[in-house]
C-alpha cells in the first residue's frame, strides 16, 4: 500500500484529529505520544483510501487515457459479473454429470479475475511506448487468430473474424508509422463487452434451463466455451 498525503483525504484527517482530541483531553495521554499516533492514523487512513480509488492513467494522449479508464472500469464490472456467476454455478451445478460445465465456468471466472491487473500492466507499457506493438507482433497476433478461425463456428467464428479484420487495420496503421495504441485498446474493450454479453446470456440460461436435460446442458457448455474463447482472445491482446 503506497503512502498518501492525508490533506487530500478529509476523512483521514478527521480520524487523526479525533484520535488527538480523545487522547489528550479524555484519556489524558501526553501530546508527545498522541501526536505521532494521530499522524500515523491519518497517513494510514489516507493510504487506505487511496488504495481503494480506481487506477488512473497519466498519458500524453487524453483520448487514449479515457479509453484505458473505460477499459479498466469494464474489466472491473466483468469481474463483478463472474463473481456472481461463480456463486450461482457452484450452487446449481452439483451433480457429477454437470462437473464439466462447472469446470468450464470456473476457468472463465478465473481468467476474468486477472483482467484488471492485466489492464494496469498494459497501461504502464503504454506510458513508455509510442506504439503498443510492433508490426511483427501484430502479425503474430493475427496469425494466431487466423489459425483458430477454421476450427470455430457460430458466434465464436464471428468474434474471431472481426478481430482478424481489426488486427489487419492495426497492422496497416503501424506500417504507416501511426500510433496503434488507441486502436488496440478499442479492440480489447470490444472483446470485453462481447464477453460481458455472453456471460449475461450464460447466467440467464443457467436459471431458465433444465439442468438435468443433457441437450440443454450441451447448449450451456457451448456458451461457456464461447466465453473461454473470448477470454483467450483478450489475453492475446493484453499480454506482452
Amino acid at each position: 500500500m503506497k503512502l498518501a498525503n492525508p490533506l487530500s483525504y478529509p476523512l483521514a484527517v478527521l480520524a487523526g484529529g479525533i484520535t488527538l482530541v480523545v487522547g489528550v483531553r479524555f484519556v489524558q495521554i501526553s501530546s508527545r505520544i498522541v501526536i505521532p499516533v494521530a499522524s500515523g492514523i491519518a497517513i494510514i487512513g489516507a493510504s487506505f483510501l487511496k488504495s481503494r480509488e480506481p487506477e488512473s492513467f497519466n498519458l500524453e494522449n487524453p483520448e487514449l487515457a479515457r479509453e484505458l479508464q473505460v477499459l479498466r472500469n469494464s474489466s472491473v464490472t466483468l469481474v463483478n459479473q463472474v463473481n456472481s456467476l461463480r456463486l450461482e454455478a457452484n450452487k446449481l451445478l452439483t451433480d457429477a454429470f454437470q462437473m464439466e460445465l462447472l469446470a468450464a465456468i470456473q476457468i472463465s471466472c478465473d481468467r476474468a479475475q486477472e483482467l484488471p491487473a492485466k489492464i494496469d500492466n498494459l497501461a504502464k507499457r503504454l506510458q513508455s511506448s509510442n506504439s503498443l506493438l510492433s508490426v511483427n507482433e501484430l502479425q503474430q497476433q493475427l496469425s494466431q487468430v487466423q489459425q483458430k478461425i477454421p476450427s470455430s463456428s457460430g458466434m465464436s467464428k464471428q468474434h474471431l473474424t472481426q478481430l482478424a479484420k481489426s488486427l489487419k487495420r492495426n497492422i496497416q496503421l503501424a506500417q504507416e508509422g501511426q500510433d496503434t495504441r488507441l486502436a488496440q485498446v478499442v479492440n480489447i474493450s470490444t472483446l470485453i463487452q462481447d464477453a460481458s454479453g455472453v456471460l449475461q446470456q450464460l447466467q440467464n440460461k443457467l436459471h431458465s434451463f433444465d439442468l438435468t436435460d443433457s441437450e440443454q446442458l450441451n447448449q450451456l457448455q457451448e456458451i461457456s466455451d464461447e466465453l473461454i474463447g473470448l477470454g483467450e482472445n483478450i489475453d492475446l491482446l493484453v499480454r506482452k
